[in-house]
């Protein structure tokens, strides 16, 4: 099978020039990208000098382990030197200073960065719809979604644009549209993989993970950004594993079935298809066994209680202040004493109750300052990032918090005690990665709740902090391809990749 190990293997050999790959995923994006939207910005210039660089490595053997690959990152990673937008008018201008650490480590290992992907806005959403570029169209039919909020990241592999692309994951933001795009798409386990550098959505769900064409693809890449980071405390000091050795390990799993995950709402095909694998699987000789997780009709309004909290908390910095969008300032003034001058002709000629109404009014006005934060964030935000932030400062704020966020954490740790237990009687647990393939581009935006809804089979692996994989299981008869997703206990990626790379071989023999 064709992966990055075997290109790296006709590279070193000479049968292959990686300024060929670099120039052909360049024209496959000058070709295609207007009608995708994949990739929001690229530097061909910068790319093809890099592309010389590396091959020059690779003549020498002094190139990294990863030479010869070609990544997309999404535009929420911060890359020295680049505009980091997250898709929002607020960050519309802003370059970043620093890279994240997990692109500074691909990059040590030779990988080539040729763009930057589009995405929902700050990562809020489920459909790549909520962009100031416009939406991400699904490479397999572009009058449907790519799903999201990684959308651009799962397209750009999906339309072969590179080789592999780098999303992230806060309630299934890599696994969704990995399902609805048809290629592989890996959440590592909360703390695996260093968040310094990602702009934040909700800081303990964020992971950073790979899309890919193939499972070995994404260990590979996982392999090499994973570990612990001074930078970031809350990553883990935990031995890395041998992910890529790990893929081709035929050691049998157990798998768990959760009834709760093939009830009402999913789609009769994608449960036909995914019973049929596990029955394969089976006669492998890996194990299936029926599980419960009972809290897990809970996680949705668990997730958004509090990933909303989170998310309000995090976007206070964009104030237009000290970076990002910031309104008129001296339109601002204008208006504000065209107001109090309007306010104090009024009061010069009010009595009684109208003149004590003006003057509360006049009082309670607001500086110059505070009306420049409203109107900087009125401006930069979309309307999915303030539906969100209203949400979270509703339950965190006084008379609410114990009622809703304080709830919230603890069915949060109920649902991580479900998954703690079965991962004592199972290796691996499987589910579809979504309720349905691709929705049409515009179907959802009017409902959020109906959007949220996309998300049921991915939140719980972030509010356990467990890791998780979507692997293509096939295509629907409506033509859309979808995922069958494998969670595995914290810091077991070994166990999913194994589980992903059987489905993989199924379609194989």
């Amino acid at each position: 099978m064709k992966n990055l190990l075997s290109t790296q293997e006709r590279l070193k050999s000479g049968n292959s020039s990686f300024t060929d790959i670099v120039d052909s995923y360049i024209q496959t994006i000058e070709k295609n990208n207007s009608s995708v939207n994949a990739f929001v910005s690229t530097d061909t210039d910068a790319a093809k000098k890099q592309a010389l660089e590396i091959e020059k490595k690779l003549k020498k053997g002094t190139a990294g382990s990863l030479a010869g690959t070609v990544i997309g990152v999404k535009d929420v990673l911060c890359e020295v030197g680049k505009t980091v937008t997250c898709s929002s008018n607020i960050l519309k201008n802003f370059e970043s200073v620093y890279s994240a650490t997990a692109i500074k480590n691909l990059q040590r290992e030779d990988a080539l960065f040729i763009g930057r992907t589009n995405m929902d806005e700050f990562a809020m959403g489920s459909s790549t719809e909520n962009s100031i570029y416009g939406p991400t169209r699904n490479p397999r039919n572009t009058e449907y979604v790519s799903g999201g909020s990684s959308g651009g990241s799962a397209a750009a592999v999906a339309a072969d644009m590179c080789d592999v692309s780098l999303g992230s994951d806060t309630g299934g933001s890599i696994r969704q549209p990995a399902s609805y795009c048809g290629v592989v798409g890996l959440k590592p386990s909360y703390g695996r993989v260093s968040r310094h550098g990602l702009v934040a959505f909700a800081s303990s769900f964020d992971s950073i993970g790979p899309f890919s064409k193939n499972v070995t693809d994404s260990a590979l890449i996982l392999q090499h950004m994973a570990g612990q980071d001074p930078m970031d405390q809350s990553s883990s000091a935990q031995k890395v594993d041998d992910y890529v050795g790990a893929v081709n390990e035929s050691e049998k799993l157990t798998i768990g079935i959760p009834e709760e995950y093939f009830g009402e709402g999913l789609d009769d095909e994608i449960r036909t298809k995914i019973e049929e694998h596990l029955k394969s699987l089976e006669n492998r000789g890996h194990t299936l066994n029926p599980i419960k997780l009972p809290h897990t009709k809970y996680a949705i309004a668990t997730y958004y209680i509090l990933a909303t909290a989170e998310a309000s908390s995090n976007l206070a910095r964009y104030d237009g202040i000290r970076y990002g969008h910031r309104a008129n300032f001296e339109e601002i003034e204008e208006e504000l004493k065209k107001e109090t001058r309007a306010l104090e002709k009024r009061l010069s000629v009010a009595v009684g109750d109208e003149r004590e109404q003006l003057l509360e009014e006049i009082a309670k006005q607001d500086s110059p300052l505070i009306r420049l934060y409203k109107q900087s964030r009125t401006e930069g935000f979309g309307t999915e990032v303030k539906r969100r932030i209203l949400l979270g400062t509703y339950v965190l704020s006084a008379g609410y918090y114990d009622a809703y966020f304080g709830k919230g954490q603890k069915v949060r740790r109920l649902i991580q005690q479900d998954f703690q237990e079965a991962f004592k009687e199972v290796d691996v647990i499987v589910s579809p990665t979504a309720p349905s393939t691709a929705f049409k581009l515009g179907e959802n935006l009017d409902n959020p709740v109906q959007m949220y809804l996309n998300d049921i089979y991915t939140i719980s692996a972030n509010l356990a902090g467990i890791c998780g994989i979507s692997v293509p299981a096939g295509t629907h008869s409506n033509g859309l391809p979808f995922g069958i997703q494998f969670m595995g206990d914290a810091f077991r990626e070994v166990d999913i990749l194994r589980a992903g790379r059987e489905i993989e071989s199924l379609h194989q023999s």
